[in-house]
């Protein structure tokens, strides 16, 4: 079992919850839209039992800590995020299959959960570095991992077989504890302009 774990983390905006049963209602109404899984392994608003189960599944086994969005304005599941490829001995993990509902695209609310995850994973469980991947046809996440000060590394060739059987390159990109202290600032920038 991994030491890193799926604690509540809580923001001005959102709460991050660790999965659980109760989520499921919400997660099913917030992931209704296609529009939200054209990159991802499997298509979660056709087949949302399937992609519950198996987010059950590996956090309940360890493999993945798994954290479900609340928008607190009014308690609705924004999204889902998870901590996986957890290596702890390296102090090492990485932060993906992170999705949003798309009233909430282009918002606040992606950089307060990567704010969260980020300062749990560098101050609470004093990792050296956090992963991200993407699929390399994804633009708007290789933007939005530019915009949050991610590092981008490379890229992984022919690196997954995703839904259709299509082989997906994977752009690898990286914060480690050195950049984070440039990151969260930028991050809190980030979130102080949607107060003005």
């Amino acid at each position: 079992m991994s030491t890193y774990q799926a604690v509540a983390l809580d923001g001005r905006r959102i709460a991050l919850e660790p999965l659980a049963p109760a989520h499921e209602a919400g997660l099913r109404q917030a992931a209704a839209e296609p529009g939200i899984w054209t990159y991802m392994g499997l298509d979660a608003a056709g087949r949302f039992d399937d992609w519950f189960a198996a987010a059950q599944t590996a956090a309940a086994e360890g493999r993945e800590a798994h954290f479900v969005l609340r928008w607190k304005a009014d308690g609705s599941l924004a999204g889902s995020s998870r901590y996986l490829n957890l290596a702890p001995a390296h102090k090492r993990l990485e932060i993906g299959h992170t999705w949003y509902a798309p009233r909430h695209w282009g918002g606040p609310v992606n950089p307060e959960c990567k704010l969260l995850l980020l300062r749990h994973a560098f101050a609470g469980l004093g990792v050296n570095r956090v992963e991200f991947r993407c699929d390399s046809r994804n633009q708007r996440s290789r933007a939005a991992l530019h915009k949050l000060g991610a590092i981008e590394e490379g890229t992984l060739r022919r690196h997954m077989i995703v839904r259709d059987g299509y082989v997906r390159d994977s752009v690898q990109f990286a914060i480690t504890d050195i950049d984070w202290p440039r990151v969260e600032r930028a991050l809190e920038a980030r979130l102080a302009a949607f107060d003005g």
